[in-house]
């Protein structure tokens, strides 16, 4: 097989949906290099799938599909447009620029900003793709940045990455493709958008540690019938392989890291500069209301932490348990305290019919493993979430997304945590 044959790369990869008995593949699903008869029926099955879709699942010949790619400057978006620009589609690349990027442009891991919104123009350039740079920084700022400080301020501990592909990302930066006459809009997320017998499904990515799922809960039905996500079924190194054989300059590009707009890692600094006061100084206390110490403002802290506490002599670890932004209070416990068998849950996105009561698994934090729940829809957009074995160190603000197996069926943000001995 030719390395420059523009669609022979992997079955699983370009043809998810092509039919299984038009392949021979080894055991990682490369096409053998010897099956000219396959190269040849594959061939043609790209340029129009005897389904009558193209590998989009979209019923139009590639070179008649307008594909809008966000590209981020990254390794990850751009393969995307490499892979579609392979594959015949009418490929525009566009990049926001979200932030002010003089500190984030030195840094290796930021993204949208300074340097990536170059190594995205000179990707598109490299792949002969038209490429439009759109300055989204107010937007971003207001819809994102500040939402973000607001909620540290308010005792939170907030998922922007979440806000930015609800609002930007998949809202406005959608809006803008529908405008263009783009038939769908492609990023690099790592998840998979299944067809199924109700319509489009989100799924977790193949690879479990890439997966970003947890981040695309918000996505609405009516979006996700015009995105796609081509990684979904990928693991990096393939991608980065892909980049180094499309002739990428981003190919070994580090990925990003963090919250993008928080450059050194130092959260309480930003939000102390985008929301002034919101460092107010207040008592650490523990669970009876035992004054045990003084900390300079609940922006420090977040459900779960041990560390920085500045607090000794006492007989066991202590962990904040909850942060009382109103009388500026952080109270700390011990870890069984940390222990919660029911989560609250408001703002619920369902990419699923709504039931009353739904058995599935759900997702406390991003780096969390799924646990076994049962979720209790209410009249007020809501959710209660009953937890069979437990979670701990719960923290308001963070996203519960609810999965069927691989599936999303919905998530919401988690207002409050019952301790386990009140639950139960």
């Amino acid at each position: 097989m030719k390395e420059s044959s523009p669609f022979l790369i992997c079955v699983d990869e370009v043809f998810p949906r092509a039919p299984r008995f038009l392949t021979r593949s080894d055991k990682n699903g490369t096409i053998r290099q010897h099956d000219k008869l396959v190269r040849r029926i594959l061939r043609a099955y790209s340029a129009w799938p005897m389904n009558g879709l193209n590998s989009l699942v979209i019923a139009r010949a590639p070179e008649k599909t307008r594909v809008v790619v966000a590209m981020s400057g990254g390794v990850d978006s751009s393969v995307v447009a490499g892979l579609l620009k392979r594959g015949n589609y009418e490929v525009v690349g566009i990049t926001l620029q979200l932030y002010d990027h003089g500190a984030a442009a030195k840094k290796k891991g930021a993204c949208c900003a300074g340097q990536d919104v170059e190594d995205a123009r000179r990707v598109a350039e490299r792949l002969g793709i038209p490429h439009y740079v759109l300055d989204y920084e107010n937007r971003f700022r207001t819809g994102v940045m500040e939402a973000f400080a607001e909620s540290y301020a308010m005792g939170l501990t907030p998922v922007p990455c979440v806000l930015c592909n609800a609002r930007i990302k998949f809202a406005d930066l959608l809006e803008m493709a529908q405008n263009l006459g783009a038939d769908a809009l492609a990023t690099g997320h790592y998840v998979q958008r299944i067809e199924g017998e109700g319509g489009p499904e989100l799924h977790r990515a193949a690879d479990a540690g890439r997966d970003q799922s947890y981040f695309l809960f918000r996505t609405t039905r009516e979006q996700l019938s015009m995105l796609r996500f081509p990684l979904g079924g990928m693991e990096k190194p393939r991608v980065r392989a892909l980049a180094a054989e499309l002739g990428l300059a981003v190919a070994e590009k580090p990925d990003s890291q963090d919250i993008c707009f928080v450059p050194d890692g130092n959260y309480a600094r930003v939000v102390a500069r985008l929301s002034p006061g919101a460092a107010q100084p207040g008592d650490i206390v523990d669970e009876s209301g035992r004054v045990l110490g003084r900390h300079p403002g609940v922006i420090h802290f977040t459900v779960g932490q041990r560390k920085g506490l500045g607090i000794s002599g006492e007989p066991q670890p202590l962990f904040v348990l909850a942060l009382d932004a109103a009388r500026a209070r952080v109270v700390v416990g011990p870890r069984e305290s940390l222990s919660t068998r029911k989560i609250v849950v408001h703002e619920v996105n369902w990419l699923v019919p709504l039931r009353d009561v739904v058995d599935c698994t759900v997702k406390v934090r991003s780096t969390r493993a799924p646990v076994p729940a049962r979720v209790f829809a209410a009249p007020n957009g809501g959710a209660e979430v009953e937890l069979p074995e437990g979670e701990s160190a719960v923290a308001p603000g963070q996203a519960a997304v609810f999965y069927d197996g691989s599936r999303v069926l919905g998530g919401g943000w988690i207002a409050r945590s019952e301790p386990a001995t009140r639950a139960a």
